[in-house]
């Protein structure tokens, strides 16, 4: 922005000088009959003027332009932080598709804000000043009449300003609806043939995308109203200068290189101030986003986050307890856990069990510090997990989903999610304990097969043990496994338990299941949640 006010300086500059240049010659050259080699030397000035002009114009949309990619680059990391670090359990609310359209084609429309808008408005600001205080000696009564008509430009640039900013956030909250809906009906597209309910959600996808067609037609008038209004008082403004200067010529009270120099100074007044009303409209969709992402990361944190955090506790030589723990979403009514007391000892297999809306979940949420508890604390070697900065006690922990993604990249590079510089061998390793090498084996190119968009997709077992070498391969001293058996067959069930099993060898683990008969002789305590309560051990394991 300095950068770009130095520039808007130099502009205003070059925009005098050659208006004056520009009358001087014509001036020179009708009414004084000079020679072109009189002329020269004030050609060459104005050419070096007028290439002046153009650097200056590339450096403005070179600037912005710069500054713009920072910008964006620094917003989506700020966002991606919050929702990743600061709030990862705190979307539950949220809509994927509004937020991911803010957040990508959203910020890619504030280039036109800090590459254009702002640039030009530095120009409004300082061209139009520079031009009347220029022209105040040279023509008193065409300076007077340019002040009096220019504050009007700005002021009904406001006032449909504001109708437009209310078009553009009506166009934008109606583009994030059909974003987030489209996202639901891809993803649930095969629920949707099994219900046979394609078809009503073509009429509901085309319902929604009318709304938007009329919200961005509504916009587009506001846009073309503020443009013929601006063009009218910049014109009306250009005429009155006209009427002015040509009746002080013929009075005789004005030279005609002052009345030139007015005259072509006049649309230079108004049009940084057009433009900026142009580029505002351009800018409008950016500034609507990112007002919808910082009103995200004006959120509050789910989870707290200590000024002067403590060391990390190790659960691999600690055990981890909740004492009294109770915990409610904002957005649900009544608790979801209530004074829940639970001990995983270091080694130890506990299975939690467990109907849906029990709280599972919920409680491994609280574990990974997702979230805190209303009350009670989470604690592990005595230190409140409060006190300690969340991403740090999360590097002491792996969490197995109940669906696992896989992202875009080869089997190695989805294994190696929580240990990225693991070599091939500790790749290789994991990929056996977590029994998926049969999976690889069966793959084309083994672990440099491409998994995510564009590539193989897997079978939910198969996905269940790739996400299990991730287990394996980050070593983390606690882990949590959020029904790691659900949707399987008994056969890839049974793999995965055993693959379950090995992990305990070298990890606490705790794994959320429906049934307790899928981990019975395996789990060292298994531990049944209804309605918030840990009830009393279902079973204690006999061991040697």
């Amino acid at each position: 922005m300095v950068v770009t006010v130095v520039l808007g300086l130099g502009a205003a500059a070059l925009i005098i000088a050659q208006a004056a240049l520009l009358a001087r010659i014509i001036d020179r050259a009708f009414m004084h009959s000079a020679s072109l080699g009189e002329l020269q030397g004030t050609l060459v000035a104005l050419a070096l003027v007028a290439v002046g002009r153009g650097l200056l114009a590339a450096g403005f949309e070179g600037f912005g332009r710069a500054g713009a990619a920072r910008v964006m680059a620094q917003l989506r990391a700020r966002l991606v932080d919050h929702v990743l670090r600061v709030r990862p359990g705190g979307l539950r609310d949220e809509r994927t598709g509004e937020l991911a359209t803010a957040a990508v084609q959203g910020v890619d429309a504030l280039e036109s804000y800090f590459a254009r808008y702002l640039p030009q408005l530095v120009l409004g600001a300082l061209v139009p000043p520079a031009i009347l205080l220029w022209l105040v000696p040279v023509d008193l009564p065409a300076a007077l009449v340019l002040a009096v008509t220019l504050p009007l430009i700005p002021v009904f640039m406001v006032l449909i300003g504001r109708s437009a900013q209310d078009r553009t956030r009506a166009r934008w909250r109606a583009q994030g609806v059909l974003s987030g809906h489209f996202l639901d009906v891809v993803r649930g597209l095969d629920t949707l043939r099994v219900h046979n309910r394609a078809r009503f959600q073509e009429q509901t996808i085309a319902a929604v995308s009318d709304r938007l067609r009329r919200e961005t037609m509504g916009t587009l008038r506001v846009a073309f109203l503020s443009a013929l209004v601006l063009e009218l008082l910049a014109m009306l403004g250009v005429a009155l200068v006209a009427a002015t200067v040509g009746i002080q010529l013929v009075a005789g009270s004005l030279t005609l290189e002052a009345g030139l120099t007015v005259l072509i100074l006049a649309p230079e007044l108004y049009a940084p101030l057009r433009q900026v009303g142009a580029q505002f409209h351009a800018s409008a969709d950016g500034v609507a986003a990112a007002e919808r992402i910082f009103a995200l990361l004006d959120a509050p944190p789910a989870v707290a986050l200590p000024s002067s955090p403590r060391r990390a506790p190790d659960p691999g030589s600690s055990p981890v307890r909740l004492e009294d723990v109770s915990f409610s979403w904002p957005e649900r009514p009544g608790r979801v856990l209530s004074e829940v007391n639970l001990d995983l000892a270091p080694g130890e297999l506990v299975a939690l069990v467990g109907p849906s809306g029990a709280g599972k979940s919920t409680l491994a949420a609280l574990l990974l510090r997702f979230a805190d508890p209303s009350t009670g604390r989470v604690s592990c070697a005595g230190v409140d997990l409060r006190e300690v900065d969340p991403a740090a006690w999360r590097r002491r922990v792996t969490w197995v989903a109940q669906r696992p993604r896989l992202f875009r990249g080869t089997v190695a590079d989805n294994v190696r999610l929580g240990a990225p510089d693991a070599p091939m061998q500790r790749v290789r390793e994991a990929v056996h304990a977590a029994g998926a090498e049969e999976v690889v084996a069966a793959l084309p190119d083994g672990l440099d097969t491409p998994l995510g968009e564009g590539g193989r997709a897997l079978s939910a077992g198969q996905a269940q043990r790739i996400a299990l070498a991730r287990a394996f391969v980050r070593e983390a001293p606690l882990t949590v496994l959020d029904e790691p058996t659900a949707h399987l067959d008994a056969a890839a069930a049974s793999h995965v338990l055993r693959s379950v099993s090995r992990l305990a060898e070298r990890s606490t683990v705790l794994v959320i299941v429906h049934r307790p008969e899928l981990v019975n002789g395996a789990a060292d305590r298994i531990l049944e949640l209804d309605d918030g309560r840990v009830l009393a051990p279902r079973l204690e394991r006999v061991t040697a």
